[in-house]
């Protein structure tokens, strides 16, 4: 619903990672993604075996994660709280650290971080109509999990698996400036403001969905991420075909240089990270 074609939401994304073979570990081994070779040094990986849902690229010579503008967290989407529970005991059962489980009234989710410290989330969206509102705006908080109800709904079964609906849900960014990348995100993008938490975080979404792009300056004046340095390198926006000559002209008009990789056009966004349009026909 919050994510289909007509729908303005984030994709994919690229991580940069330092040993493929640790990693995949991890979100192979442990989480159960599926994985296909894209280049000696890349690999996608996908819930269903087709969509990929994050690229990891890997540089040997990378410098470490630090305290950077850039990712928060990737948030990978469930359908059900029954996933929900067979992520938590798969992790629990393979000995993975999780290192936060939270209610925000919309959702439920579960934090962790990769071999590499990047930050993810899996979660589920509760029923639409039960999301808290505020003023008829809705609204989200931070409460802990019910952890047995969650588990309570676990399904009985001698074999996991990742279920092949889990998509992309959502990209969390640290960012400097709110206002700044209000300007970019809500003006340029188009994308519709939500909420602001405080003044310290802002989400924006499409469509009424809670949120599929998070901002917060909790990294205060940190520097970006460097090229080399592990952490999220490009993610893709895919755009729906109404949005297409809009979003172009808002590009233009804010003096965005549209280039291409391989057929694929992007720009660099305010954070150094190349943003990618999945233009569809």
């Amino acid at each position: 619903m919050f994510h289909q074609n007509d729908v303005l939401h984030v994709q994919e994304v690229s991580l940069l990672v330092l040993n493929l073979k640790r990693s995949l570990e991890f979100y192979q081994n442990i989480l159960g993604l599926h994985v296909s070779e894209r280049s000696k040094k890349e690999r996608a990986l996908s819930a269903d075996g087709m969509h990929t849902l994050i690229t990891l690229v890997e540089d040997p010579h990378a410098f470490p994660l630090g305290i950077t503008q850039g990712l928060y967290h990737v948030a990978l989407k469930l359908e059900k709280r029954s996933e929900l529970a067979a992520v938590i005991k798969r992790l629990s059962d393979m000995r993975y650290p999780i290192t936060g489980a939270s209610d925000h009234g919309v959702s439920e989710a579960i934090y962790l971080d990769d071999p590499d410290g990047h930050g993810l989330e899996i979660y589920w969206d509760k029923p639409h109509e039960t999301w808290p509102l505020e003023d008829e705006k809705i609204t989200m908080y931070t409460r802990p999990m019910d952890l047995q109800g969650v588990m309570r709904e676990l399904a009985l079964s001698d074999h996991y698996h990742i279920p092949q609906t889990m998509i992309l849900g959502h990209l969390h960014l640290h960012v400097p400036d709110l206002t700044k990348a209000k300007a970019f995100y809500v003006d340029v993008l188009g994308f519709q403001v939500v909420m602001y938490y405080g003044a310290q975080a802002l989400f924006i979404a499409d469509h009424g969905y809670h949120h599929h792009i998070g901002l917060n300056t909790w990294q205060g004046d940190a520097p970006l991420c460097e090229t080399r340095q592990i952490g999220l390198k490009s993610y893709i926006l895919s755009v729906p075909k109404q949005e297409y000559l809009p979003l172009l002209k808002r590009l233009k008009d804010a003096h965005y240089t549209l280039r291409e990789d391989e057929a694929i056009p992007y720009i660099i966004d305010p954070l150094n990270q190349k943003l990618f349009f999945h233009f569809l026909n």
